[in-house]
């Protein structure tokens, strides 16, 4: 028995699409420098919290003296403190440093550690020191490492080549800003102080913060699956920096197992194939061309069994009731269109099962395996299509309109209806059962008022379904069945305060679920009804603090055409909700929704002191077709009106400073975040794009081929490039940069499949020819959003000092 249904981990083209485009300043170079009175303001406040750090003193190192130049000697002497290093036993290299000067234990020390390399004929300890020189002295002293933000400097050419890669890191960590870096010039104590203050990372440090690094460690077990026969479960940890599979006894003292051991990557998803062995996904460098491998439980006999480039594999079925087949999708003859596979697991052998005429989106098996259901599309009009058997042509039982959803789930468990997920005569998405023969809807399982009916909750034993799943604030359920009633308020009992999601049950009794909240990541523990006896397996997180963390409080408010809108706000732990900054987090998609829960992202930003805003704009999923279609052809206009009318909620109501927002967002929320500083200029004082489309021609002429069944979808969701060339002018960001005006920091997957690399690159290239200096981070081995841990890291360090400089200064 299955917590959704058979297929709930297989990638389908209908999923791909709804999150087609989700899984984050700018202004003149010369508005872009710190004006001067908020770069003295800098200055103090590094000045001061140096001293208090016993850093600096005055005296030695001369630090009473802000705008004089510092000495090559007191910075020297003020590194050694910082770096508590200690002085060699003797004092000797440098001609011009001698033992009984008041800086040479300070020189040496640095010498003695690499820091720095002068020769032996002198250091120069009064010369004052130069930007070139502090760049390659910070550079080593604090690790500086190349973090993937590309940096440009007018004067690049005449910086030394032994400093030029130092000058590059030393921007790259936001340590300095503007375009030119004046390599020669000298640096005052005043800016010493500041670098010192930046490369320290005090600007974002605060007693008692939870370490940024803390919420985006990788999970300490997650995802965790019962083998078929209950004897085994499966997870992921992490080995290398990357999540893999583990594998151990249930209830058992033997010692798991590792059975895979992926270095580059993290592996995506996996399932127990039969009882010993199973299947797992992964892909290269965040291209999205999936395969699907076969191992042993106990990490023998390794296969790729979708061993093709360039191709993508889904699963369209594992096959239950046959262990040794599954039957996957593959676009390896025709990039554009998924042909249905049923490989052998034990042997990798690959035999055509169905072959995809060229306008399939969608495939369903019944309950034996046999492929009988299809879905065509030409992205605006779908028809479902149907055979008895499969040695039978496919016959349409019925046509949809774009809008008008009829979503084939599973077979009844006799295998002769179809569970839908349906729209149609009606506004939200209903679980209703269909009959082939009378191509009508002979039952509606469960409707909702209020949102769509997300899925439901299927018994093999009972050949039933036992709930239907919605979501409206939390997610919730409808029951059908007494007996899963009962265990699902038992288990809830069991975690009070936290939501239940359960990953599998079986016949014994035998309960795999997770518990989590808003403020908790999950905890994962393993149940037996019969018993009653519940085992705490893992916590995914056990070193995030719950009590610090903060609520994720659902939130509504109308917007200005009188649509009323849904979200969720969350707030500083412990802050008073008064004159907060804002940092507005719009979700990808756009075809997608936020949902309640715990955020690694929303719970770090609220930990550095912002309130947090995730709207669901018109356009989301989930809250009926006419909401879904109020988005339609609205990119940049009423979609972005929603977000900046939670921002003038925000500040009507108090709780936000109108002079301290900012926006951020990935895929259409990285587009959001675009067109907000381009097309709102005065609401936003700093943007995030990541992975965000800037010109809606080039992403259109640019959509995975797979993606092609759908181009009409699109062409109707957002514009015709053609038919509404205006309109899709008007909303892309990138002919509109002459209005931006905040600070902008761009982030791209060079190998991203759905946003590609030249969406960020045009815009960034585009304003720099105007001389406004953007901060780009690119990294060459990921695609649609970061998934290796040392680029997520990199990113939200990135992401905090930008934030905290245009936000909190």
């Amino acid at each position: 028995m299955n917590a959704i249904h058979k297929k709930v981990y297989a990638l389908t083209l209908t999923m791909a699409m709804s999150i087609a485009l989700i899984q984050p300043a700018v202004q003149a170079a010369e508005a872009s420098k710190p004006t001067a009175a908020v770069a003295e303001a800098i200055t103090s406040k590094a000045t001061q919290t140096l001293q208090q750090l016993g850093y600096i003193d005055g005296i030695t190192d001369g630090m009473k003296e802000s705008q004089t130049p510092i000495t090559r000697a007191q910075a020297a002497i003020i590194l050694q403190r910082v770096l508590k290093l200690d002085a060699p036993a003797s004092l000797t290299g440098f001609a011009d440093v001698l033992a009984q000067d008041e800086a040479a234990p300070a020189i040496y020390a640095l010498k003695q550690s690499g820091l720095i390399q002068g020769q032996a004929k002198g250091y120069a300890p009064d010369a004052p020191l130069t930007r070139a020189q502090l760049a390659s002295l910070f550079t080593r002293a604090f690790e500086l490492k190349d973090n993937g933000i590309q940096v440009v400097y007018s004067d690049m050419k005449q910086i030394p080549a032994v400093h030029a890669e130092d000058a590059v890191r030393l921007k790259q960590h936001f340590i300095i800003e503007g375009s030119a870096f004046n390599a020669k010039a000298t640096v005052t104590h005043g800016e010493f102080a500041e670098a010192l203050y930046l490369a320290l990372g005090l600007d974002v440090a605060a007693e008692g913060l939870t370490p940024l690094e803390d919420f985006f460690k990788q999970p300490a077990q997650a995802g965790f699956q019962m083998s078929p026969d209950g004897k085994h479960m499966a997870y992921l940890e992490p080995w290398n920096n990357r999540m893999n599979v583990v594998v151990k006894e249930s209830g058992g003292s033997g010692k798991p197992i590792r059975i895979t051991n992926e270095t580059e990557r993290s592996i995506a998803a996996f399932v127990w194939a039969t009882d010993d062995k199973l299947l797992y996904v992964k892909d290269e460098a965040g291209d999205e061309n999936y395969h699907i491998f076969v191992t042993d439980m106990d990490g023998k006999n390794s296969k790729d069994l979708t061993p093709y480039p360039n191709t993508r594999a889904m699963m369209v079925d594992p096959l239950e009731s046959i262990p040794d087949e599954i039957l996957v999708g593959m676009n390896k003859r025709d990039p554009r269109i998924f042909d249905v596979y049923r490989i052998n697991i034990k042997t990798g052998e690959a035999v055509l099962a169905a072959e995809n005429p060229g306008n399939i989106s969608g495939w369903l098996t019944d309950h034996e395996g046999k492929i009988r259901v299809a879905v065509s599309t030409d992205g605006n009009v779908s028809s479902l299509m149907y055979r008895d058997s499969e040695d039978k042509p496919f016959e349409p039982l019925l046509t949809t309109e774009l809008g008008d959803t009829f979503t084939p789930l599973m077979f009844t468990y006799d295998n002769k209806n179809i569970y839908a997920a349906s729209n149609l005569d009606r506004d939200k998405i209903a679980i209703v059962e269909f009959s082939p023969s009378t191509k009508k809807v002979t039952k509606t399982i469960y409707e909702n008022k209020d949102v769509d009916v997300s899925s439901f909750v299927p018994s093999k034993e009972k050949g039933t379904i036992l709930a239907a799943v919605y979501e409206t604030d939390k997610v919730n359920y409808e029951f059908f069945d007494d007996e899963f009633k009962t265990l699902m308020q038992d288990l809830q009992a069991k975690v009070p305060g936290k939501e239940v999601s359960i990953s599998n049950m079986n016949e014994e009794g035998q309960v795999l679920f997770a518990a989590y909240s808003d403020k908790s990541m999950g905890t994962y523990y393993f149940y037996d009804s019969k018993t009653g006896k519940l085992d705490k397996l893992a916590d995914a997180a056990p070193w995030i603090d719950e009590s610090k963390m903060s609520d994720m409080k659902p939130v509504t408010y109308t917007s200005r055409d009188g649509l009323t809108l849904h979200g969720y706000l969350t707030l500083p732990n412990g802050a008073e909700a008064s004159g907060l900054p804002l940092v507005v987090v719009p979700h990808g998609g756009p075809w997608a929704r936020d949902s309640w829960g715990f955020s690694p992202e929303i719970q770090f930003l609220a930990s550095r002191g912002y309130a947090v805003l995730q709207v669901n704009f018109r356009g989301s999923t989930g809250y009926g077709k006419e909401f879904l279609n109020a988005g339609n052809k609205e990119w940049g206009k009423a979609m972005q009106d929603d977000l900046t009318d939670g921002v003038n909620w925000l500040v009507k109501e108090g709780t936000v400073d109108p002079e301290r927002v900012a926006i951020y967002g990935g895929s259409y929320g990285g587009y959001a975040a675009l067109a907000g500083l381009a097309f709102t200029p005065d609401v936003y004082a700093a943007g995030i794009s990541y992975v965000g489309p800037s010109n809606l021609f080039t992403l259109l002429d640019s959509l995975p081929p797979y993606w092609e069944s759908e181009r009409n979808m699109f062409y109707e969701r957002m514009g015709d490039p053609v038919k509404d060339k205006e309109l899709l002018t008007a909303a892309s960001p990138l002919f509109h940069i002459d209005q931006m005006k905040a600070p902008l920091f761009v982030v791209q997957g060079a190998n991203d499949p759905r946003v590609k690399q030249a969406e960020s690159d045009q815009i960034v290239e585009a304003l720099r020819e105007r001389g406004v200096d953007v901060p780009y981070m690119l990294k060459a081995n990921e695609g649609h959003g970061f998934a290796n841990v040392e680029n997520q890291l990199d990113l939200y360090r990135a992401i905090e000092k930008f934030l905290n400089r245009h936000l909190m200064q």
